[in-house]
């Protein structure tokens, strides 16, 4: 691998990473933030109502500003939408205006939205240059990013910090990695050409969406999606209003599963080179779901211990594996990734929202059902997930590296 191609890879993990700690930063101090603005669960889902309003545009956005911008400005804009959010929640909290902090979770809402899908098709380009499977170890940044906030989010807790000099913190950090990598990533995407006539047809997007494979794989990757996203949402809420827990405990819980998440992502190369994609997947759906049932039929510590472990560990896997499936199932393989990654923000930012009014109704630990039912389905699906004949990655999911084929040759 050359400099400039680990320099490249360098900026992905950076970029994955903010978003993580960002997210963690601020899902830790949802009790806190709850408090200060005094707000009920229903209203608490309606600001984070913003963030799906924002997510919506984002993603909808996203695949035209690709395809005109290409994906490094895409990126960048996404990453300094993603820092104006954090000063919006903090000017939000301090100011006690939930409106505030509803804009500045739309403005995080659509910086995800467009710098993520932009970022997992450059990180995919990059995988099938190098021929190595990657989008698990960059998305396991993203996770790193909300262990880092987790931990911070805890002990901020723990001493009563200000949530907003904690926001405004994290933003300036935030700001600083972009500066700093930003230069590292090409501006033309490299194994997925962008002159090909197939890329530029707009009947594509819709022709894939009728492929069995590509419904398969946006299936797996929506339900997968939502059961990370709703743990990020909600699981320090659920700990404290349905288990008890304090406002720090709860953070703790949550850093459990980020950590367990962290694990899975960066241990899941082993798995792959053993198993393969399609096993994979259906392991971790079913992990996941022993890991959701615990938690909505537990009542402990102990339960709940076990509960976000099983339930990081088995949605670890699920997003990136996914994304980098659709690479491999034809050709256009930008619009597949592009397609599916739609699919899984769409539940990783809009789901836990919806959940949220749910839980007003029925409780935050009933609404998990909903994500126990796609998450336990998608273990069925699993099994259609196959790489096609002549992928760059099929045999490293079988234990060869093609580059060591191609020496031997």
């Amino acid at each position: 691998m050359d400099l400039a191609t680990r320099k490249r890879r360098l900026a992905l993990f950076a970029f994955f990473f903010v978003p993580g700690i960002s997210m963690a930063s601020w899902v830790t101090r949802t009790p806190s933030i709850r408090d200060s603005l005094g707000v009920s669960i229903a209203e608490m889902g309606s600001i984070l109502f913003g963030l799906s309003m924002g997510s919506m545009i984002g993603i909808l956005a996203a695949g035209a500003f690709v395809d005109r911008f290409g994906t490094k400005t895409v990126m960048a804009a996404g990453l300094w939408f993603i820092v104006a959010a954090m000063i919006g929640v903090a000017a939000g909290e301090g100011l006690s205006s939930a409106l505030l902090v509803a804009l500045g979770l739309a403005s995080f809402g659509f910086g995800m939205g467009i710098s993520e899908i932009a970022i997992n098709m450059d990180g995919a380009d990059l995988e099938r240059l190098t021929g190595t499977h990657l989008l698990h170890s960059l998305h396991g940044f993203f996770s790193l990013g909300t262990v880092c906030g987790a931990l911070i989010g805890t002990g901020l807790n723990l001493v009563s910090f200000p949530v907003a000099w904690h926001m405004i913190a994290i933003a300036v950090f935030c700001g600083a990695l972009i500066i700093y990598f930003i230069g590292s990533i090409p501006s033309v995407l490299t194994s997925f050409p962008s002159n090909h006539s197939h890329d530029r047809n707009p009947d594509v997007p819709s022709s894939l969406w009728k492929e069995p494979t590509v419904l398969a794989i946006g299936f797996i990757v929506l339900a997968m999606a939502l059961a990370e996203g709703s743990a990020n949402d909600w699981l320090p809420l659920l700990m404290v209003d349905d288990y008890g827990f304090s406002a720090t405990s709860g953070s703790v819980v949550y850093l459990g599963f980020a950590t367990a998440m962290t694990v899975g992502r960066f241990g899941g190369g082993i798995v792959l080179r053993r198993f393969g994609r399609s096993a994979t997947l259906g392991a971790s759906a079913i992990v996941a779901s022993i890991g959701i049932t615990t938690i909505i039929l537990g009542t402990g510590v102990l339960s709940a211990s076990v509960a976000v472990i099983l339930w990081g560990l088995g949605a670890s896997l699920g997003f990136p594996v996914a994304l980098s499936a659709a690479a491999d199932t034809g050709p256009n393989g930008a619009q597949r990734v592009k397609l599916v990654a739609v699919a899984g923000y769409v539940a990783f930012l809009v789901g836990p929202p919806l959940l949220g009014l749910v839980g007003e109704v029925s409780g935050l630990r009933n609404a998990m059902y909903i994500v126990l039912a796609l998450v336990a389905a998608a273990s069925f699906v699993a099994p259609a997930i196959r790489p096609r004949s002549g992928s760059p990655l099929k045999d490293i999911s079988q234990g060869h590296s093609p580059r060591k084929t191609a020496a031997k040759l």
